[in-house]
């Protein structure tokens, strides 16, 4: 997809530096772990305190961060709430230690909070035996298999701790942050309840993962929902976003902020719909399953981590497909799950 839009900020702000891009909105990037870099994080100053949208990932690094800010950059003011867009690591890492070190609300949808306190909180027996018959379902075999099985439940390394109480947001929402009204948009597909802010005042947007300006959101299948459609919901959640003003900025959270917001929807839809006519072409000459269309689909060497997603994604177009009736499944004695075309 190739990058049509402007940037008004071509560098991003150093670690544990502020970056105005608005009035009252600051930008805060903080690394990641992991091929995916970075993630970007905003504070939106009022009269009397800030507001922080989304944490960054648990861990030493992440919390000397925001010591560092909390110290030198919120000019005497006291942080009074956060807002976290959606429960992944790299969003609600550090909610809890936030929550409790200002004894603030926390704001999150509900699918995003309930999601974030089962996987915190789940480590049976059941939930690895889900894992491994939706890998095994899937078409997994041999050392993918098996590091996948031993990864298991990797969210409470990124996310220790989830509050035990939030502020519950919806779609259609009206918050009063800094003297101004923010709009819940509520999205879905990249995680189950995503929230985007949209300030009409500043003509402002910040779109979490739902909107990246250089790289599809991952839209995956996962094994607690092994027959789930995100793609559908992601494609809704695209539209939901339409009729945004044109001069409205975007404030993702990985890469450069950006102008062409309906530019960018479309490129993000029709990439899907280049990769569900692909996959149809792979499954036309004989039944695939979702492990052989994730090798197809992601031809390069892949990490665990990195399989996960791809995986997911693979499943997500297939899931698709059956939706629209392009696709159908087939399971053999062997337990796979298999996808023909037609």
């Amino acid at each position: 997809m190739p990058d049509t839009l402007s940037h008004p900020y071509p560098q991003a702000p150093a670690e544990s530096r502020l970056l105005q891009v608005a009035s009252g909105v600051f930008w805060m990037r903080q690394p990641l772990p992991f091929a995916l870099n970075h993630v970007n994080l905003w504070l939106l100053r009022g009269d009397d305190g800030w507001t922080i949208v989304d944490t960054g990932i648990a861990g030493s690094r992440g919390r000397a961060q925001w010591e560092h800010v909390f110290s030198t950059g919120l000019d005497g003011l006291p942080v009074e709430r956060l807002v976290v867009t959606h429960y992944h690591p790299d969003h609600a890492g550090l909610a809890d230690w936030i929550v409790r070190r200002f004894d603030v609300p926390l704001h999150m949808t509900q699918a995003e909070w309930l999601m974030a306190r089962l996987l915190h909180q789940d480590r049976t027996s059941d939930l690895a035996a889900a894992f491994e018959r939706f890998y095994r379902n899937a078409g997994l075999t041999g050392a993918e298999l098996t590091s996948m099985l031993e990864r298991g439940n990797a969210y409470p390394r990124g996310v220790p701790a989830v509050p035990a109480a939030y502020h519950r947001i919806r779609h259609g929402d009206q918050m009063r942050i800094g003297g101004r009204d923010w709009r819940v948009i509520g999205g879905g597909g990249h995680s189950p309840e995503h929230a985007a802010l949209y300030c009409p005042e500043l003509e402002l947007l910040i779109s979490g993962d739902q909107v990246l300006p250089r790289i599809s959101p991952n839209v995956s299948v996962w094994p607690l929902e092994p027959e789930a459609d995100p793609l559908s919901d992601f494609l809704n959640g695209l539209d939901r976003l339409r009729g945004l003003p044109e001069r409205t900025l975007v404030l993702p959270s990985h890469g450069l902020p950006f102008h062409g917001l309906e530019s960018r929807l479309d490129a993000l839809a029709a990439h899907h719909a280049e990769r569900l006519e692909e996959t149809v072409g792979h499954c036309a000459a004989r039944p695939r399953s979702g492990a052989e269309i994730m090798h197809l689909l992601f031809p390069r060497a892949l990490d665990t981590h990195q399989t996960s997603f791809a995986l997911g994604e693979a499943l997500a177009h297939l899931h698709h497909l059956v939706r629209l009736r392009r696709m159908t499944v087939e399971t053999a004695g062997d337990g796979i799950h298999r996808f023909r075309a037609g």
